[in-house]
Parts: structure tokens; sequence; C-alpha cells
């Protein structure tokens, strides 16, 4: 592999949008949104998921890739080139530093859970989940939960793969990998809804999805559904800006943001199609939570025909959705390192914050067994009980994702002016625009603003 980084820039509209995607989809969309269905009452969370995306998560997503297009850097630069260009505070860049750092330890724990996909992609090949029961099904993650070698094997396993695909740049590594993994994830997708057509009690899975029970619709609904399709789209902490900044300038910012985001919404109606159907044929609980994809779901793939052929094809797609996240995340670390960072190359600076991210990483690892009684936080009544997993988690998803969010909005809404957004944006109607700006400057900062809120709180 050569050490030349390819150059910075999407070869086309359509490997950036495969690319684009592929960070989108992850495991939020098929772990996280159907245990918050489940535990959210189906239809209502459904609907108001699809709306947020819409009132929300679009306009957030194009003010994103808005400013990283105008800025043409990572997170850090593109917020110094909006100060001599567009006259705002110089001091924005610190929002893209902590950006970058709040990035880096989101992913060092994303991948002790995606090494969790992998490990049980194996075991699932190899047939070691066959014929489990609900109590040999939770033994069996508690087994792996308590194997710190387990989770360290597996964690670098997936650190190795990310930071292999990142190393060999945009064209080289990002559109290559994407270019197959995202068709793949969703023609993985499509065969599990087939089958669940016919192995499964569909119909029930259906109307649990798409019959939408008003009298459900909660504040503490609304607020899940939100928090989902924000978090789902991976916006906030400049990782779409980094893309953004790859974008040519003959791609339309509005209609890609559609396009991903509608994507992004199809991918999790069409897990919740593949895993409700068999969850409800199997006599299983859809109000899980968390352990829903690890304890319940194999407990049906081990009762199912061909059970463990359907078991591993889940979770290779829980597998390539994780890695086509994961490298988008290392991308916009090791994009604004290479900025700044003079060590020999996109390889080698790769391999060092590789390195580093596995070893941060040991801190998730141990919390789930070794740690698992080490809260070192808990003089601080909102941190109390949280170990090192949980604190990262905390501060990365529940405070900084947000308050990205919040701030995106308010430099596209309000610092950088109309004639340049509506330029940048390259929308000729005026309705259209103002529709836009006023979903940017008012409704998404407030939406946003109140899952901060709700996380602050909760």
């Amino acid at each position: 592999m050569s050490d030349k980084a390819s150059p910075k820039v999407w070869s086309s509209n359509y490997l950036f949008l495969l690319a684009s995607i592929g960070s989108a989809v992850g495991l939020s969309n098929i772990w996280k949104f159907t245990y918050l269905a489940g535990e959210n009452g189906g239809g209502a969370f459904v609907l108001i998921y699809l709306l947020s995306l819409i009132t929300m998560g679009i306009p957030i997503l194009a003010a994103e890739l808005m400013i990283g297009r105008r800025g043409g850097g990572s997170m850090v630069s593109s917020m110094q080139e909006l100060s001599k260009r567009d006259g705002i505070s110089r001091h924005w860049k610190m929002f893209g530093w902590v950006a970058m750092m709040g990035v880096f330890l989101i992913l060092s724990f994303y991948c002790v859970i995606a090494g969790m996909t992998l490990d049980y992609t194996i075991t699932s090949l190899i047939g070691e989940l066959n014929n489990l029961n609900s109590t040999s099904a939770v033994s069996y993650y508690n087994d792996l939960l308590a194997s710190p070698v387990r989770l360290m094997l597996s964690q670098f396993a997936f650190v190795a793969a990310t930071g292999w695909i990142v190393a060999k740049g945009v064209q080289g590594g990002l559109e290559k990998s994407t270019s197959w993994m995202t068709p793949a994830l969703f023609i993985i997708l499509g065969a599990l809804v087939i089958y669940a057509m016919f192995a499964g009690d569909f119909s029930q899975g259906f109307h649990f999805l798409f019959n939408p029970d008003f009298s459900k619709i909660t504040p503490k609904v609304v607020l899940a559904a939100f928090g989902q399709a924000f978090f789902s789209l991976g916006i906030g902490v400049g990782v779409m800006l980094t893309y953004g900044a790859y974008m040519p300038r003959t791609s339309s910012i509005l209609k890609s943001s559609i396009i991903i985001s509608l994507s992004d919404g199809l991918a999790s109606i069409l897990a919740g199609l593949a895993i409700f159907p068999i969850v409800f044929k199997y006599g299983l609980s859809a109000a899980e939570g968390p352990g829903l994809i690890f304890m319940t779901l194999p407990i049906a793939f081990g009762q199912m025909p061909g059970g463990g052929f359907i078991g591993a094809l889940f979770f290779i797609l829980l597998f390539f959705a994780a890695l086509t996240s994961s490298i988008s995340l290392l991308e916009s670390i090791i994009s604004h390192l290479e900025e700044v960072w003079r060590v020999g190359g996109r390889i080698r600076i790769t391999i060092i914050a590789s390195v580093l991210l596995w070893g941060v990483g040991l801190g998730s690892v141990f919390s789930f067994n070794i740690w698992a009684d080490f809260t070192p936080l808990d003089m601080i009544k909102p941190l109390e009980g949280k170990t090192i997993f949980g604190l990262i988690d905390y501060f990365g998803s529940n405070l900084l994702m947000p308050l990205g969010g919040i701030l995106m909005a308010v430099i596209a809404g309000w610092l950088i002016s109309k004639e340049v957004s509506k330029n940048e944006l390259q929308l000729k109607d005026d309705r259209l625009f103002l529709l836009w700006h006023f979903l940017i400057r008012f409704v998404a900062p407030a939406a946003v603003l109140l899952i901060f809120i709700s996380n602050l709180v909760g």
C-alpha cells in the first residue's frame, strides 16, 4: 500500500452519497432504533422519528455539509476558514478541537460494541449460537462481557479494519469500501425482511411499526424519537462536515441531505421489519431494551429454520453498519491530524491514531469486567454510578453531540449570511430556502436543545 494519500475529493456525487449514507447508517439504526421502538410503543415512535428526520435532521445535516464545503477542511480548519471568509470569531476553532476530541472518545467505545458484533458473527458462523434458550442466551452475552481478552481481541480487529480503510485515503479507502459495503448493507437488510415475511409474524410486525397508537405519544416518546433521529444521522460533531469538505461544487447539498436522511430512515424501518416479525413469531418481547439484539434475537435464530445462517447474516449486517460509520468517525480525526501533524504521511498518522484509539478503548472494555465497580465520578450526582464506558457515552452522546448540533445550527442560521448560505446551498427557489433558514434558525436548534436538557436532567 502506497503512503501517498488519495486526493481529498469525492470521485462522483454517487460515491459521496454512498459514503455518507454508510456513515449515517450504523449500529444506531439497527440496534438502538429497534429497542427504542419496542420500548416506546412502535408506530407512534416511528411516526415522530420520521417527522423529526424531516424537521430537524435534514436542516442540520444540510448546515453541516454546507459549513464543511465552505470551510474546505477538517472541523478545526473549517472554523478558521469561516473566521477569515465570513467574519465569525476565531475562537470557534475551539469548538472544532472539542468536537474532534469528542469524536475520538465516541469512537473508542463504539469500536468495543462493534467488536462484539464481529464476535457474534464468527460464533454464529461456527454454530455456537445454535439452540440457545433464554437462559443460555443471557449467559453467553454475560460471558462475553466478562472476558476482557475476547473483548480486546474483537475490539482490536475492528479498530484495525477501520484504520486500514482510512489509511488508504478518500478515493483509495473510503470510496472503494463504501461502494460495495453500503449497497451490501441494504441488500442484506432486504433479504432479512423477505425472510421475515415467510418465517416470522410479518403482519403483527408491520402493524406494530405502522399503526400508531396516539395515546402512547408522551413527552418521553417524542424526545426519544427526536433523539434517535439526531444520533442516527451522526450530526453535530463534524463527521459530516468533513465529508462535506470533500464535496464537489456540482453536488447539491440540500438534495444530498434529503437522500442521506431518508436512506437513514429507510434503514431503520427495514431493520424493524426484519426484526419484529421474528420477535413476535417466537413469543419474545419487543420491549427488551438494549439486550434485544444480543440476548433476545439469538434465541429466535436458534429456533427458526436456517437460523444459524440467518443469525450470521444478521450479525454481518451489524458489522458492515458499524464499519461504514466508524471509518467516517476516524476520517474526521485523521483529516485534521494531516493538516497539523507532519510525521510521515497518512498511513503513519492513521497507525498512531488507531493504536491510541485501541488503548483508550480498553477503558470501556474493562468497564464490563475488571473495572465494573470503578465509578470515578460518584461525587457528581448526574455521573454517580457510571463506569468509564458510561462516562464516555454520557459526555459524547448526551452532551457533546446535542451541543454540537445546536452550534452547527447557530453558525449556519445566524453567523453565515443568508446570501452566502443560499449560494452554498445552490437553491433557486426562494420559498425552499426560507423554509430551510427558518428550520435551521428556530425549529432544529429548539428540538436539539430539548434533547440536550432532557439528557442533563434524565
